[in-house]
């Protein structure tokens, strides 16, 4: 039996990496008493996937855990038993039951996501932007045809156009919304997309050399999969593919807050 954990990541522990991420959750699966499955062999290892890590420095209102129980457990109680382990900087938000096929888990079927953009104040690190003015620079960015910038791999460098990764833009207040191509097929970060704005508009660029220069706060708010047919794109949540989870009710004592 397979679930699929949705949580969100905020404040302090955005700056900690994917695999701190990883060992945290393994903590808290033993503190919820959570009945994850193990692999089998000499090291067995709890059996979890992430749809995919986010980046260091980013926040996130969506994101996804994929774990293989032993046995069925009741949803809301398994949120309840893992937030009360859990400490500032991560809360889950919902348990679901999905589909057995090892092809749908999340990291397989992710297609888009959704990040929420803003502009930072001006400090000694970050750079700015002029407002109200970047905005309408940006609609203008968005308006081109093509948005070539060369995109550098872990083995090397290749121009690309990023304007049909970008399945949808909207303004927020002060923010902007975009949604992105994400996944094993496409994958577009989002301060690819700003940074190439930036050049665009002839504003100050960041200097890869000093953290915290980016002039912009980057934010996922959701990830999706694709199920459209036939070249018709239609996208739903990881979260919309799971269904309700029943079963027993976790009854072990609430872990001592001092043994996190």
């Amino acid at each position: 039996m397979k679930a699929r954990i949705k949580f969100r990541k905020y404040g302090v522990l955005k700056f900690i990496g994917h695999l701190d991420v990883m060992r945290y959750f393994q903590k808290v699966m033993r503190r919820a008493d959570i009945p994850i499955a193990f692999t089998g062999g000499f090291s067995p290892h709890m059996i979890m996937s992430f749809a995919s890590p986010l980046g260091i420095g980013l926040e996130s209102d969506g994101e996804y855990l994929d774990i293989e129980l032993t046995k069925p457990v009741a949803g809301e109680e398994a949120v309840r038993r893992m937030n009360e382990t859990c400490v500032d900087g991560i809360e889950v938000l919902s348990f679901r039951q999905i589909a057995e096929e090892k092809k749908q888990t999340g990291m397989t079927i992710l297609s888009a996501a959704d990040y929420l953009i803003t502009p930072k104040e001006k400090t000694e690190a970050a750079g700015s932007v002029p407002a109200p003015d970047w905005k309408e620079r940006f609609a203008d960015f968005m308006r081109q045809d093509e948005i070539r910038v060369v995109k550098q791999t872990k083995r090397s460098e290749r121009e690309v156009d990023l304007r049909p990764l970008v399945y949808h833009w909207e303004f927020r207040g002060d923010s902007v919304l975009i949604q992105t191509a994400a996944g094993s097929v496409e994958n577009l970060k989002p301060d690819l997309v700003m940074h190439a704005f930036l050049k665009y508009a002839s504003y100050p660029m960041p200097d890869p050399a000093t953290p915290g220069s980016d002039p912009f706060s980057y934010r996922r708010q959701e990830m999706y999969a694709g199920t459209g047919k036939d070249g018709v794109r239609h996208l739903v949540t990881l979260e919309s593919l799971g269904e309700e989870m029943r079963g027993e009710e976790i009854e072990t004592e609430t872990p001592d807050r001092k043994d996190r």
